[in-house]
């Protein structure tokens, strides 16, 4: 099983958890698991499509989901998956 750090911002849907362990393969399947423990992380996850949303960044120990494999990648018993909201601001 992989070790998903939650955020601050979606710990209201983990029960307040920090950190939870889900399974799969690669990181789609890791975040399935927790979408299906966790139902209401799929919105905030997920888009309609079924894609990650834009504005959440997926770091597999500490490297950009995006710029390997994307959902694809693949996950070991052990990894960590970091869950990353997008922030903007500034002037």
């Amino acid at each position: 099983m992989a070790t998903i750090k939650i955020p601050p911002v979606l710990r209201a849907s983990v029960g307040g958890e920090k950190e939870l362990h889900a399974a799969g393969d690669n990181v789609g399947e890791v975040l399935r698991d927790l979408v299906a423990n966790h139902p209401a992380t799929e919105g905030q996850l997920f888009s309609g499509d079924g894609e990650l949303n834009r504005y959440v960044n997926i770091y597999l120990n500490d490297e950009d989901v995006r710029v390997l494999d994307g959902l694809g990648t693949a996950v070991d018993d052990g990894d960590t998956l970091v869950i990353l909201p997008a922030m903007a601001g500034g002037r």
